[in-house]
């Protein structure tokens, strides 16, 4: 009886192996052994440019102070540190000897040039829907870049997160190679926005939000919002009217915002002021609106907004103090904000924000203790910052300040508590 269940276990075992190891390598052709290196044409290398900065692949490829696209930068998660790829066409430590297949596969089935499964940090969830066109134009840019010679950095994560099995029974439960397909009922521009935000853009891989095993929700299609792993800032829901919901601005407001970071309607902060400064910025306007239509159309959600209740008498006293000595000589003693002699919000209003109001606190924590900062854009090129408060109040006073924020002008948000304050503060370089 015993040897029956001990070859039964087996059995059971192998049966599994195998079907994880089919679920790996479902849809991928086979890699001819002549595919070599090729180099574009000048209209492939423009166009992979432009989607380079479109997919904002040089802020993970690039480490700080670094060469552009040689890799080494860390991408913390809650399993251990990935490091980001050397993608020049170096030919021992970069992509010298990838030919365009090889890069294809990369980007649609989340291999690496020895068929070793990549870590999901690199977002091939998302890229999987790029199309064919578009990874040999990268192809072709990456490979008209100097050559850098730079090892890559080995991984450095938990066991067993660290294994090819691990990896391997992720993506059988997680990972679908997929294609991007245009909705026949929808317009040319909601398609072609569709097409970056789900693809290229990989907008999911924030504002997707991520389960216990980092997956994002939907295959990648969610952007019901959601903690970024290590770095203590919500990405906003952007179907969701109370947190980043667009749908009832103008499209002009919503292409300003991600052109030059401001908008009569909002500003870009954190992470999100990251990326319109290093990717949106540069995108031709016609796919800023193609973005923009597609966002707004989105169908309005709800947040898990919790009830608010009135903070505790005392604690909202002392966040009125705290507010009157440091924050409403810009925002206004009544959160009103004040605007420049053009008409656009030099403080922007607390009445009525969102980052106010949102659950979790996290945003308006780290703004209050690391400040405010607009990225500089053309459209904007000396935009206003918030100075930091995080080392002249301490974390019962910005609980205070933020309490009294979210119970004011209307608003009715839960209290923030001291332990909220801890928790979501972090570094300035979360």
């Amino acid at each position: 009886m015993l040897r029956r269940g001990l070859l039964l276990t087996l059995v059971l075992l192998a049966a599994f192996a195998g079907l994880v190891a089919w679920l790996n390598v479902r849809g991928e052709a086979p890699i001819a052994a002549d595919a070599a290196p090729a180099d574009g044409t000048p209209q492939q290398i423009e166009r992979g440019e432009y989607l380079a900065l479109a997919g904002n692949c040089m802020t993970c490829h690039t480490t700080r102070g670094g060469l552009p696209y040689a890799g080494g930068r860390g991408i913390a998660t809650p399993f251990g540190t990935v490091y980001a790829g050397n993608l020049t066409p170096d030919v021992e430590t970069g992509l010298g000897r990838w030919s365009a297949e090889h890069f294809w596969r990369a980007l649609h089935h989340g291999r690496s040039f020895d068929g070793r499964l990549l870590y999901p940090a690199f977002p091939y969830p998302d890229t999987t829907r790029v199309t064919r066109e578009d990874s040999d134009a990268l192809y072709a840019y990456l490979r008209s870049l100097p050559a850098v010679k730079q090892a890559n950095t080995p991984h450095a994560l938990q066991f067993p997160y660290d294994t090819q099995a691990a990896l391997a029974v992720w993506r059988a439960l997680f990972f679908r190679p997929g294609a991007f397909e245009p909705e026949a009922t929808q317009s040319a521009d909601w398609n072609r926005g569709a097409y970056l935000v789900r693809g290229l853009g990989h907008c999911a891989a924030c504002h997707g939000g991520r389960n216990f095993l980092g997956a994002t929700p939907q295959g990648g299609l969610s952007l019901a919002g959601g903690l970024i792993p290590m770095r203590n800032w919500y990405a906003p829901a952007l179907s969701a009217p109370d947190q980043a919901g667009v749908a009832d601005w103008p499209l002009d407001d919503i292409v300003a915002l991600l052109r030059t970071g401001v908008s009569p309607r909002g500003s870009a902060l954190g992470p999100m002021a990251d990326v319109v400064y290093r990717s949106l910025q540069h995108l031709r306007v016609d796919d800023l609106r193609a973005i923009a239509t597609f966002l707004k159309a989105l169908p309005a959600t709800r947040s898990q907004a919790s009830e608010g209740k009135p903070p505790d008498p005392a604690l909202r006293e002392l966040g009125a103090k705290r507010y009157e000595k440091h924050c409403a000589e810009c925002h206004g003693a009544q959160g009103e904000g004040v605007k420049s002699s053009a008409g656009t919000w030099m403080y922007p209003p607390l009445a009525g924000n969102r980052t106010v109001t949102m659950d979790p606190p996290a945003n308006l924590v780290r703004v209050i203790v690391h400040g405010g900062f607009l990225p500089a854009t053309a459209g904007n090129p000396r935009p206003f910052g918030m100075p930091p408060f995080g080392l002249a109040l301490d974390d019962d006073e910005i609980a205070a300040i933020a309490s009294f924020l979210r119970s004011s002008w209307g608003a009715a948000a839960q209290p923030v508590s001291p332990q909220d304050v801890a928790r979501f503060r972090g570094s300035a370089g979360d």
